[in-house]
């Protein structure tokens, strides 16, 4: 049942993260932007639009436009901060750019607060 909750925590954050970097890249997003970027079906990303817009974390506009709540952006922007931060590590350290991109992006959800921390704390010195 955890590992049942974690991958759907994990896909909650994957998702937010692309609406954020889509948002940035575009001004605004689609349902078919997300399902463009994530190389997933619609109707897929429809149900998560919908989970998303249950829990909070986005609001969907009448002309299908998405947004970000103050909490879906919180999130994401975590989520963000931990993959760019981990990628940026793994490869000034010689992590070719494509391993270090997926591995931070697997890293990202499963490393404690207090080992990002840690980890942020070491790089700036």
């Amino acid at each position: 049942m955890n590992y049942i909750k974690h991958r759907a925590d994990e896909s909650v954050e994957d998702y937010l993260e692309t609406i954020l970097l889509l948002h940035k890249k575009n001004g605004h997003v689609r349902s078919i932007d997300i399902a463009n970027e994530m190389n997933f079906t619609k109707a897929s990303v429809s149900v998560s639009m919908k989970n998303l817009r249950e829990k909070g974390y986005i609001t969907v506009a009448e002309n299908g436009f998405i947004t970000l709540t103050q909490t879906g952006n919180a999130r994401a922007e975590s989520v963000l901060e931990r993959h760019t931060i981990l990628s940026d590590w793994l490869m000034s350290i010689g992590v070719s750019r494509e391993t270090a991109l997926e591995d931070a992006c697997r890293v990202e959800h499963d490393l404690s607060v207090e080992s990002f921390e840690a980890i942020k704390r070491y790089l700036k010195k």
